[in-house]
């Protein structure tokens, strides 16, 4: 069985995706980024843009039925290396003693310049 899940980026239908989907055991969530309501939260601020990126996972799992602590991977997309440990800081606050196999890449752009980060996570519950 399938659950598609909503959430309020302005990208959604535009695009044709869910902000995550389950699918049995497993749920993967979309890359997203730090908007709420159409705007861009944090902006210059990659650290507060990550925290507010894994707030809207968060959300997305628990919708899903699943918890922080069921995610096994995640990837961080983000469009200045160098601001790296903002990036990792916040991800480490969240996922420290989760410790889920991470990706971060640098990308040459996100669908707003001033988006800094984008996040994906997938879980398995267990």
């Amino acid at each position: 069985m399938r659950q598609n899940i909503s959430g309020s980026s302005p990208w959604e239908a535009k695009v044709g995706y869910s902000r995550a989907v389950r699918m049995g055991n497993m749920v993967q969530v979309a890359g997203t980024t730090a908007t709420r309501e159409g705007r861009v939260v944090g902006v210059g601020d990659a650290y507060l843009q990550t925290k507010v990126a894994l707030e809207i996972i968060r959300g997305a799992l628990e919708e899903a039925g699943a918890r922080l602590e069921d995610v096994v991977r995640t990837r961080m997309f983000v469009t200045d290396i160098t601001r790296w440990e903002e990036v990792g800081r916040a991800h480490g606050e969240v996922f420290g003693d989760i410790r889920p196999a991470a990706t971060m890449v640098q990308v040459a752009a996100l669908i707003d310049p001033q988006h800094l980060v984008e996040i994906e996570a997938e879980a398995i519950l267990t």
